[in-house]
């Protein structure tokens, strides 16, 4: 179904576009050298061969994106897991998936990854406009069923922006009935605290024609719980916090999030894990409607957020950051000496990999400390 053309600048490839983007992609020097990140040996002409052969987006997504975000997973991670698959909706309905947001790249793909292999089908998925640094990577996102979120605007252009993309993806639910990826709020939680965006709900009820508890279970929201053992750009974001301590207009320059986009995509991550936690409708129902309208979206973003904190998956790393941080033995029975040793070496080499002019360690070491022990704080506030 082809997309009505108001969505052109935000919208992924239609099919009949995806061979001109793959001539674009293959005669591009930079993604060549991009690609080879993950492939060092690839054969280029091979390469470019198969990349012609596919004559649509489900070829390019089932094959070779497929191949190299679990040739990611196998290099970068001890195992990628996912539960909860007997609450995806037995007849493939199309959900807007909502999560945490911990991997500018690889939190959609490899959630699309793991829904592809349980038969559900990959998503569409929600991408800013700050991490289109260059051409290539907007024709690549766009071939892999991507649609741009738009960042970089006035505020005079943001309410026409908010609406476009809500109606894009209330479209793309109701009309051309595939699933949505969208993370819970602009950008990662830097502090891993993790916490749903009322704008993020605004914006999806912007286009509904009911009121907002109708709106968005016309959406089908099914918020997702993702737990990284190691995130390795711990280092990157602690840094970030000091830069903007210390110097309160920092801005993250394009070089820093093509830096974060390769650390993240090529480091160890160790276990790696997706919960789908319930889709949301039969506790949107229950809601007050006549509620104040920031009240009532304070209530639906805590949904959200209570279902990804039960559903969190912890490691021995977040108990020992818990302890570290609060002077505490509260979950000495969770690790061992050696669990505990290891990650202390873990934090001092990330702590190594920070260069600044003023650098402050002690601050440093505990908005790390801070990232790991975030989930764990939240999911006992939940459970209290």
């Amino acid at each position: 179904m082809e997309v009505p053309n108001n969505f052109d600048d935000i919208r992924p490839l239609n099919n009949d576009e995806v061979k001109e983007a793959i001539e674009k992609l293959v005669a591009n020097d930079d993604f060549e050298r991009a690609f080879r990140y993950i492939e060092p040996d690839v054969n280029w002409d091979e390469f470019s061969k198969t990349m012609r052969s596919f004559k649509t987006k489900e070829d390019f997504k089932s094959k070779l994106a497929y191949e190299a975000v679990m040739k990611v997973a196998n290099d970068t991670t001890f195992s990628l897991t996912i539960s909860g698959r007997s609450r995806l909706p037995k007849d493939k309905k199309p959900c807007t998936f909502v999560s945490n947001h911990r991997d500018i790249v690889l939190d959609a793909s490899f959630l699309n990854v793991m829904l592809y292999d349980v038969g559900y089908g990959m998503t569409q998925v929600a991408i800013g406009d700050n991490l289109l640094i260059r051409p290539w990577i907007e024709t690549l996102v766009r071939l892999n069923n991507s649609f741009i979120v738009k960042r970089n605007v006035s505020v005079r252009q943001m309410l026409e922006v908010s609406r476009i993309l809500s109606a894009y993806i209330r479209y793309t639910i109701t009309e051309t009935k595939e699933s949505i990826w969208i993370a819970q709020r602009e950008g990662r939680a830097k502090d891993s605290n993790d916490r749903t965006q009322g704008s993020v709900l605004k914006m999806l009820n912007m286009s509904g024609k009911e009121d907002i508890v109708s709106n968005l279970m016309e959406l089908n929201i099914f918020p997702v719980a993702i737990s990284y053992e190691f995130d390795p750009c711990d280092f990157l974001k602690a840094k970030e916090f000091q830069q903007k301590r210390d110097e309160p207009d920092f801005t993250k320059s394009q070089r820093d999030d093509l830096l974060s986009m390769e650390t993240g995509i090529l480091n160890n991550k160790g276990r790696v894990h997706f919960t789908l936690t319930s889709p949301i409708n039969d506790q949107l129902a229950k809601l007050d409607r006549n509620m104040e309208k920031n009240e009532l979206i304070a209530a639906i973003a805590s949904i959200i957020d209570k279902e990804i904190y039960k559903h969190y998956r912890f490691y021995p790393c977040n108990y020992v950051a818990y302890d570290m941080l609060n002077g505490t033995r509260r979950f000495s029975e969770n690790y061992s000496l050696k669990d505990k040793k290891q990650f202390e070496t873990y934090l001092q080499g990330q702590l190594d990999k920070i260069v600044l002019p003023n650098k402050d360690e002690a601050f440093l070491r505990t908005k790390i400390l801070e990232m790991y022990t975030n989930p764990l704080k939240n999911h006992l506030e939940n459970k209290e």
